[in-house]
């Protein structure tokens, strides 16, 4: 579709159910009835010779169509619906478990002290000659894009002369290197609230995206209950938990775990960054705003609630931004972009950090990689012992994988890949899916193609032309993944003075599993960078998505 408006735009997008998390599962093409699961509702090339328009409205009409998975557990939306949280585990691929147990349920981040991520890095090599300057920065509860953004206006400098090695958690504090572009006493006089900057000195270094050796996680989980809802003592929680430690010692090898790719990739609460990153891949740039602005979630107050409903409704940038709430930044920037260029749909989405865009690609991908992991579990394939057609990698020191290595499983070399992987110095890997990836053969093979084409992505060129840096060749991710540093003790409990989530406020809603009553937990562990400590807490809880 053009990135310039017409008098055609509201005709185009008539049906707010696809900007809903239902709408989501229903484009994925998940728990549909079976009269409707041959319906190829992304890319396919069977409506690849349809106009781009013409293929958009039968898209969206189909969606509306289709029905819900009915008696799931289910989570309240905006809107006022309520939302299948087995839906949408399944939509994004996290179905199923290496070790079967009830978990101990309970939430994460009641308070945002109860969440700590600590960055394992090397301080660059400093030089008072230097170019750049060297920080440890330490952030209370900042998403880290609208933090480095408030950092570069502070520093006077553009939002792209700071480099850090990775993204952290926004409902947290967190601990990491950065490397700014800037005068050091000038980062000296930043004053930031909730934020220490820490100056360590000045280097002729950069860092660049997953630099770090890992992160050290330290995270308290409160209200553990048992699957009927019934509080978890403490002993009883500890004894749980390192349960399941042994169980998946004994299926996947001692402290490894499945290395699925965490709800926050796509919003855990409002899954929109796969939606967006199709019409990416699309090449439109009208659909990728439109459902950004528009797309409803889970847990959105109500002014957000109407603020996207408005949108949904008019597409009136000026009258969305009188009421848009303070907190929506990003939407706000492409909505004041459409102000002054009516129309401008790819300027608009330019407007997001590279680092989001980019995002919205990359969940497209991880879609494939976490269904890829869902069918091998329930084929009875294993994530850690490599079969004829597998394709594997040498793991680095700090748990990383070599993809510029990778050699294809086959009768000559199997024992040997076996042995290597047990030893831990290959994995087995699965597909981050685009214009020039390697499918693995045989059965393995036979997961990952199930895996790309049940999430539509069989198609996809994955050649962007008007973002060309948001283009992929696509790699592969190891299957299965090390923690280390483990432990686990009883935590105390809420001192009465701290700031609590609204879920902890309230009282368990229905198909919520935790219990203000029930014990809690402090678990610490190292993982390796671009692994979620998320997936790691979800094998221990076993809650729904929301409470993580």
């Amino acid at each position: 579709m053009a990135e310039n408006s017409d008098s055609g735009l509201q005709e185009r997008h008539t049906l707010p159910s696809s900007y809903s998390v239902q709408g989501l599962m229903r484009v994925l093409t998940l728990n549909m009835p079976t009269s409707s699961r041959n319906i190829q509702i992304l890319t396919s090339q069977n409506c690849m010779s349809e106009p781009s328009k013409v293929r958009r409205q039968r898209k969206y009409s189909e969606i509306s169509a289709l029905e819900y998975p009915k008696n799931s557990q289910v989570s309240s939306s905006e809107g006022g619906e309520r939302v299948p949280n087995e839906g949408i585990e399944e939509s994004l691929g996290l179905v199923g478990w290496a070790f079967q147990d009830e978990g101990v349920g309970g939430l994460l981040k009641v308070r945002v002290e109860d969440f700590r991520v600590e960055e394992v890095s090397r301080v660059p090599a400093l030089d008072p000659k230097g170019r750049f300057t060297v920080a440890r920065v330490t952030l209370t509860n900042w998403e880290t894009n609208r933090f480095f953004n408030r950092l570069s206006k502070e520093c006077g400098i553009a939002r792209n002369r700071i480099f850090a090695s990775g993204l952290k958690d926004k409902r947290a504090v967190t601990t990491q290197i950065l490397v700014i572009d800037a005068n050091i006493k000038k980062v000296e006089s930043v004053d930031i609230p909730d934020s220490e900057i820490e100056v360590l000195g000045r280097t002729h270094q950069k860092v660049g995206m997953s630099d770090h050796d890992g992160n050290r996680f330290t995270i308290t989980l409160r209200g553990c209950c048992h699957a009927d809802g019934s509080p978890m003592d403490g002993k009883e929680a500890l004894q749980r938990v390192n349960g399941i430690r042994e169980g998946l010692a004994n299926s996947l090898g001692a402290d490894v775990f499945p290395n699925w790719i965490g709800p926050q990739r796509f919003g855990a609460n409002r899954p929109v960054t796969p939606l967006v990153g199709m019409a990416v891949v699309e090449d439109d740039y009208e659909s990728a705003v439109d459902i950004y602005l528009g797309m409803e979630g889970n847990k959105s107050n109500e002014e957000t609630s109407k603020f996207r409903k408005l949108w949904r409704e008019t597409k009136n940038p000026t009258a969305c931004l009188e009421i848009i709430p303070g907190h929506l930044g990003y939407e706000r920037e492409m909505l004041r972009h459409l102000e002054g260029n009516d129309g401008d749909w790819l300027g608009s989405f330019k407007t997001l950090p590279n680092s989001l865009q980019l995002l919205m690609v990359h969940s497209l991908q991880s879609l494939a990689f976490n269904h890829t992991i869902s069918n091998r579990i329930s084929n009875g394939l294993s994530l850690v012992e490599p079969e004829i057609g597998d394709i594997v990698a040498p793991t680095k020191g700090n748990g990383r994988i070599d993809v510029s290595k990778m050699a294809l499983v086959s009768h000559n070399n199997l024992e040997r890949c076996k042995r290597n992987c047990r030893l831990g110095r290959l994995s087995v890997t699965g597909p981050l899916p685009g214009s020039e990836l390697s499918v693995a053969h045989g059965k393995p093979g036979e997961a990952e193609t199930k895996a790309i084409e049940k999430t539509g992505l069989e198609s996809v060129n994955w050649r962007v032309k008007s973002i060309p840096r948001l283009s992929t060749s696509g790699t592969r991710r190891a299957l299965s993944v090390p923690f280390t540093d483990f432990t686990v003790e009883e935590a105390t409990d809420i001192p009465e003075s701290s700031e609590t989530s609204m879920k902890w406020q309230g009282s368990p809603a229905e198909g919520d599993r935790w219990h203000p009553e029930g014990a809690s937990l402090r678990l610490s562990f190292t993982l390796p960078p671009g692994t979620y400590a998320t997936v790691l807490m979800r094998e221990f809880m076993r809650s729904p998505l929301d409470h993580y």
